[in-house]
């Protein structure tokens, strides 16, 4: 829509707004009306080719045509429109209604019904209103193919929908306090409420009735007055219990939900002021008892996982200071190397619990995750301070990442940088680089450094070592990608290249 409005026609940034609060909430409209909508916005005035200032021949305030810019079918009755007339553009002159609504301001009937491929169609023409200027046209369009005795819903349906269509063509409706509402608000079909001035029900619908007797009434609600009715069943007091009192009486634009006899009922109210008169309000009722249940169920759920991730954390973290305690015990250098190594593999699992404990889903930032790995494996290798000098430096960015990936990467990583710094940096110190490109599915990782380089004859396909039999393990069987490692440019250091698939996770 707001390319069409910007390229087709002359309203302006505060008018778009408008236009769209107003789609926002259409579907309400359609719903009541049983009715196609269409949103004409007037098209840009053409030049005036012969200087007499009336363009078209018409007043020197008309458009010369419209674009349809916006369109809604109802959820409540057959369509006119099986094709988007979205982007299309009429004459001045080739729906009189439309003119006639825009010039003058006023809802316009058309008395006979339009024949359209053997379908009668009623239509209406709606002026929409912004301020003390009408910007555009809804065009209604009720397909009367099953037209037939309406009911007592029915009926109140159409006259809460006569009702906003007033509001809409004086500039009333819609509310802009509702702007932020929309998106989760209960439907027309979910259950309706029609109330009086005095806040009154008059009319309300079985769906409505159920959520209420889900509530612990089962009286008839007619005449009863709604915001009383609400706030006696609602277990709320003070600030809260007058805020609920407010929405269910219908005096303002808003939403409330009820909790009580164990339901959980969602109110919006929505004022009817045709001609700037309250005469009632509209209130949407739906029963979201079970939605609440699962998002309940479903943070406990989440709580459970963090306080999981976390216990898990801790007992690594005890893992590895057991096994840190051991070597120091050990006399043989190469048992003790082998318990350091254990730490290090354990203490990489552990960052990505930790990680892990700390959000709302199973993804993390692998991006902290290998700054930390890269410190731990530095740190450890060197032997901390008097240890040879080892500059580190991670580039581009691995992005988001789901657990069941970071866990495996995270040990990939740790092996692959153990490896360049015991066999290439642990004696004489030098660069440590670790680089990340991420696209679409795909990781790709370089790990490169300037030490001793490779042996001679050196094939990482078949080397024998621990660390490179779990990377490759690791790679090929949970990470679906490939392992290589390769001399530097230049015969000086080494690089390894880690190619996987990671998934489609988003970026931060």
């Amino acid at each position: 829509m707001n390319d069409l409005i910007h390229a087709r026609t002359d309203l302006d940034e505060a008018d778009l707004d408008w236009l769209h609060l107003l789609i926002a909430d259409w579907q309400l409209l359609a719903d009541l009306s049983f009715a196609d909508l269409v949103l004409w916005a007037p098209l840009k005035a053409e030049p005036d080719p012969d200087g007499t200032g009336v363009p078209n021949g018409a007043g020197a305030a008309a458009a010369p045509g419209y674009v349809a810019v916006a369109q809604m079918r109802p959820n409540t009755g057959p369509t006119c429109y099986t094709a988007d007339l979205v982007g299309s553009t009429i004459k001045r002159g080739e729906r009189p209604m439309l003119d006639l609504a825009l010039d003058a301001g006023r809802i316009r009937r058309e008395g006979d019904p339009e024949w359209r491929e053997d379908v009668p169609v009623r239509v209406e023409a709606i002026p929409v209103r912004r301020g003390d200027r009408v910007i555009a046209v809804i065009s209604r369009n009720t397909n009367l193919l099953a037209a037939r005795t309406p009911s007592r819903l029915e009926l109140t349906y159409l006259q809460t929908a006569a009702d906003l269509a007033r509001m809409i063509a004086e500039g009333i409706f819609p509310y802009p306090e509702s702007r932020d509402q929309q998106d989760n608000s209960p439907r027309v079909g979910d259950g309706v409420i029609r109330l009086d001035a005095d806040g009154a029900v008059v009319y309300a619908s079985p769906n409505a009735l159920s959520a209420y007797h889900r509530l612990g009434y089962a009286a008839d609600m007619v005449g009863e007055h709604l915001g009383d009715l609400t706030a006696a069943l609602a277990p709320v007091k003070g600030a809260m219990e007058e805020a609920l009192q407010v929405v269910a009486s219908g005096r303002k634009p808003r939403e409330a939900e009820v909790e009580g006899n164990g339901a959980v009922v969602q109110l919006r109210a929505i004022p009817l002021r045709p001609q700037g008169e309250r005469t009632g309000a509209l209130v949407l009722v739906h029963d979201v008892t079970e939605l609440r249940r699962r998002e309940r169920e479903l943070v406990s759920k989440d709580a459970t996982i963090r306080e999981i991730h976390h216990r898990v954390k801790n007992n690594l973290q005890t893992v590895a200071a057991l096994l840190r305690l051991q070597a120091r015990r050990i006399d043989g250098e190469a048992g003790r190397a082998a318990l350091e190594e254990a730490v290090r593999r354990v203490g990489s699992i552990a960052l990505v619990h930790e990680t892990l404990s700390q959000t709302l889903d199973e993804r993390v930032d692998f991006d902290d995750i290998a700054d930390r790995v890269l410190a731990m494996v530095v740190d450890v290798g060197t032997g901390g301070p008097g240890g040879p000098t080892v500059r580190t430096r991670r580039t581009g960015r691995f992005g988001i990442l789901p657990a069941q990936v970071a866990t495996p990467l995270s040990m990939v990583l740790t092996e692959v940088l153990q490896n360049a710094l015991e066999h290439g940096l642990a004696d004489r110190g030098g660069a440590l680089e670790v680089e990340a490109y991420r696209w679409g599915p795909r990781l790709r990782v370089v790990v490169t450094d300037d030490g001793n380089g490779l042996p001679a004859g050196f094939d990482a396909a078949t080397a024998g070592n621990l660390g490179l039999q779990i990377v490759r393990t690791l790679v090929q069987g949970d990470l679906n990608g490939s392992f290589d490692l390769r001399p530097a440019p230049g015969g000086r250091g080494a690089v390894a290249v880690l190619e996987l698939e990671v998934g489609d996770a988003p970026q931060p």
